[in-house]
């Protein structure tokens, strides 16, 4: 057995802090959390001084297999597999050094996070425990078809489906809409109809699995909604004009229990949003409120690997981008702890500083709820107990 010390700790929940905490770890899980106190003789204690103890983050959308290069899709095409795994590898240490210690990746090529996430399993300091949805689901030409997720019709969906229910994935992606980083496809437009979508949110509960849609435009977070899927992506209601966070959507959003994986963040030192971005910004905000104040789920991922400002390790900026969207550094904490480990369908193992979880914990120096930055620079990480950064 070991122990933690430190001047606080955020249990994932909050809504303040533990003074003096003890958090002893066993076998790779948190074994007890005492405030203040002598652990047993014999067990081994690393003081961390004046830091804080929080959950490691989960992060809810990711694609390790993007290098969040200027050539995305172009070196992700041309690399052999096992010159994308390891690219795979790279980006999960780099999450992983960043505080991030589970990850849910919703697109790669070839089932390959399936493959990381059996070694990640194996070797802690591999990189985060992970999630794996395989290809994302998607139309010929649709967005990040290049992935080899093609299906259309309401029988193509289904088998499609199924056969990532056979190779073991824990979430079924589904491109509802094209995006910006695929050439030709459109980002306000939906790329399948309602019985399509229905098929494969049946299909995914059939075999026990979780459906998220990939949808930032309104249209697509009404239809996926209205065909039950259990997470949208992204969930920021554009369209071609504007912002419209539709009140009837949200409403039955937080009725059915749908969550909203918010994908705020991005490192300092980009160029600024192009026009049309920054003119939605302030409509942005304040329909993040209404998605908070009806009691929609929001959780908060990253989309880390897609753009240089969003490389992985990024993860960490989302917190603070939260907060600069009127969230209080509490309500970021828990959107990207115990909120995301929820959503993710990992409550009872992750996201929260109680025992019986997986030890997995990061420590900042400092208050961050008096300075949310400081989640930005961990000066410790550890991972199922061990210490990893």
């Amino acid at each position: 057995m070991r122990a933690l010390r430190a001047a606080r700790l955020f249990d994932g929940i909050g809504p303040g802090l533990v003074e003096r905490p003890l958090l002893l770890i066993e076998d790779g899980r948190i074994a007890a959390v005492r405030a203040g106190g002598e652990p047993e003789p014999g067990v081994d204690v690393l003081d961390l001084g004046q830091a804080t103890l929080l959950p490691g983050f989960v992060d809810t959308h990711t694609h390790l297999a993007f290098d969040a290069g200027d050539d995305v899709v172009g070196r992700l095409t041309r690399a052999d597999e096992a010159t994308l795994l390891q690219r795979m590898r790279e980006a999960a240490r780099a999450s992983l050094a960043a505080g991030v210690t589970t990850v849910r990746d919703l697109g790669d090529r070839g089932y390959l996070a399936l493959r990381l996430r059996e070694e990640t399993a194996e070797h802690p300091g591999a990189g985060p425990t992970v999630l794996a949805s395989g290809p994302p689901v998607t139309t010929p030409r649709g967005h990040c078809w290049f992935l080899g997720g093609i299906a259309e019709g309401e029988d193509g969906v289904r088998a499609a489906v199924r056969e990532r229910a056979e190779r073991g994935v824990d979430v079924v992606k589904v491109m509802v809409t094209g995006g910006d980083l695929t050439p030709g496809s459109d980002p306000y437009g939906l790329q399948y109809g309602p019985a399509e979508l229905h098929a494969m949110v049946a299909e995914a509960h059939r075999h026990g699995l979780p459906i998220t849609a990939h949808a930032h435009a309104a249209s697509g977070i009404a239809a996926a909604v209205a065909a039950g899927f259990d997470m949208i992506e992204h969930c920021f209601f554009v369209t071609e004009d504007g912002v419209d966070f539709d009140r009837r959507v949200i409403d039955s959003m937080a009725r059915d229990g749908v969550t909203a994986s918010l994908t705020l963040g991005a490192l300092p030192g980009g160029p600024p949003p192009p026009a049309h971005i920054a003119r939605r910004l302030p409509a942005l905000a304040a329909g993040l409120a209404t998605l908070k104040n009806a009691g929609v789920t929001l959780a908060l991922g990253s989309d880390s690997g897609i753009f240089p400002v969003k490389a992985h390790g990024s993860y960490p900026y989302g917190l603070t981008a939260m907060v600069g969207f009127g969230f209080t550094p509490v309500e970021a904490l828990r959107a990207a702890t115990s909120t995301a480990a929820r959503a993710c369908g990992l409550a009872t193992r992750k996201g929260r500083l109680v025992p019986g979880l997986d030890a997995d914990v990061i420590a900042v120096a400092g208050d961050p709820l008096a300075d949310p930055s400081l989640v930005h620079r961990p000066v410790a990480v550890f991972r199922a107990g061990e210490r990893v950064a």
